[in-house]
């Protein structure tokens, strides 16, 4: 990519200001808020966009701290680029109101979409992350953030193992373990279903059990009354005669009648009546013996025969309930039989989670198998870069997983920590310009920022000797002339 002309219609104190770039170094010269930062600031704007903060965000946000000096309310510039070998144009309007962003091609009038991401198609996937770590160096910035490490773990291990640059492996992973949680929570969520499920069934498993129990005592009580009962009723019908009473009294009065009638009566008809008498009582009385036996052990029978079909039909509905009772118990029981098994659902949430922590693993393993490859290529690039600034000073430069960086001078080892401010700051740009190497597909353009502020001035032409000698294009941003010098002994 190189950038061919930047329009500043109307950003920061800028106002239909263009700028056209050519190739290899151009540089901006200008004292100290002279606009050199703003014109960086619109290239990254114009590449990425510009949103403005909310709330107290707002004060002090790039938006508002590049907004128009004059008319801010027309807030816009074009930006003409070269990339893939066709040249494309791009406008920006910033303004939050009438906000827009058009992309064409200049070579045959295609219009693209950058909603549809096609601007980052176009720019190979670059962002606005890779680009402020690698190519576009900010003032006092020259130091990377951790993404870059992530950055190039992800190009690691998508490279290495797919010939494929474009997967995000920080993204996989992150995916990977949100599905992983979606699937502990349909776990957590099923068993704690399935727990409350066994809790309800438990509790009405003994609510049946005390039924069963309450019935079975009622049953057993039962029982014991029908034994009684069909004792009372062969009882009942093994009665004897002796058993068939009449009042004493009645007997008695007989007796005394008889008596009298011989004592008051003449002889020989008191003899005839009391005997007449006595005959008439005595089967009176005969008869009244008689029925009252007869009433007396039917009804006995009876009344014990009914007792006994009550008790009888007790016990049948007691059996039936009892039997409905035991049928329910059962079928509580293979329900909880069912719930102790291990059901597909479940199955197949464990061995969703299974895969899931094997495919994240895998790839942690990928990722720090292929580092290792990578780490041999950045270090040695980055080596290189840093050996011809610093005239071989420094012969290698080594660099861990985590950006972590140490030197090797003589066959010492030294931390960075140990070196001056300018020497970390040259360290700090082998390390951009070599990750830029690894991670870009296409040359983009390198733009540095007051960047060489602490450079002594033989490491300076060094730099500027390899920028000259490896990029296609730079702008450098300066507020001293001795870029402008050397550039002009050197070439």
């Amino acid at each position: 990519m190189k950038i061919r002309e930047l329009y500043l219609k109307n950003f920061g104190k800028f106002s239909d200001k263009r700028i056209v770039l050519k190739d290899g170094i151009n540089l901006f010269y200008g004292e100290n808020e002279s606009g050199k930062t703003t014109i960086h600031t619109f290239i990254k704007s114009m590449l990425f966009g510009l949103e403005r903060g909310r709330g107290r965000a707002s004060i002090n946000d790039t938006f508002s701290l590049y907004e128009p000096w004059e008319n801010p309310n027309y807030y816009a510039g074009v930006l003409r680029f070269e990339s893939g070998g066709k040249n494309f144009c791009l406008t920006r309007n910033f303004d939050k109101y009438g906000k827009s962003v058009s992309l064409v091609c200049e070579d045959d009038g295609e219009e693209f979409s950058l909603e549809h991401g096609d601007l980052e198609m176009i720019l190979n996937g670059l962002s606005s992350s890779n680009y402020e770590n690698t190519v576009a160096v900010g003032q006092m910035k020259i130091e990377t953030n951790q993404s870059l490490a992530v950055e190039l773990q992800n190009y690691a291990t998508n490279y290495y193992s797919t010939g494929n640059s474009d997967i995000n492996l920080d993204g996989a992973l992150t995916q990977l373990n949100k599905q992983k949680k979606e699937v502990e929570k349909e776990i957590r969520e099923f068993l704690q279903e399935k727990q409350q499920k066994r809790s309800e069934i438990e509790q009405e498993k003994n609510y049946i059990w005390r039924d069963i129990h309450k019935l079975e005592q009622e049953m057993e009580e039962l029982d014991k009354q029908i034994d009684e009962q069909e004792e009372t009723h062969e009882e009942a019908e093994a009665q004897e005669e002796k058993k068939w009473r009449v009042h004493p009294g009645e007997i008695v009065g007989v007796l005394i009648g008889v008596i009298l009638l011989i004592i008051l009566l003449d002889k020989p008809w008191s003899y005839l009546v009391a005997i007449v008498l006595a005959l008439a009582e005595g089967i009176f009385v005969w008869n009244r013996l008689k029925d009252g036996k007869k009433k007396t052990q039917e009804e006995v029978l009876q009344e014990v025969q009914s007792s006994l079909d009550k008790l009888l039909w007790q016990r049948e509905h007691l059996q039936s309930e009892l039997k409905e009772k035991h049928t329910m118990y059962g079928n509580v029981q293979e329900q909880l039989d069912e719930l102790d098994e291990v059901g597909d659902d479940y199955k197949r949430q464990e061995s969703t989670k299974r895969a899931l922590e094997l495919a994240a693993q895998r790839l942690m393993e990928l990722s720090k198998d292929v580092h290792q490859e990578l780490s041999v290529s950045l270090n040695e690039k980055a080596s290189a870069i840093l050996k011809e600034i610093t005239g071989g000073k420094y012969e290698m430069l080594l660099v861990d997983e985590k950006l972590k960086m140490s030197l090797y001078t003589e066959g010492r080892k030294i931390c960075i920590e140990q070196v001056s401010r300018g020497t970390i700051e040259q360290i700090y740009f082998a390390l951009r310009m070599a990750a830029s190497e690894i991670l870009h597909e296409e040359e983009y353009p390198v733009i540095l920022d007051d960047t060489f502020v602490f450079y002594d001035e033989k490491r300076l032409e060094n730099t500027l000797r390899w920028l000259l000698k490896n990029k296609k294009q730079v702008l450098i941003f300066t507020c001293q002339k001795r870029e402008q010098e050397i550039i002009d002994k050197i070439q």
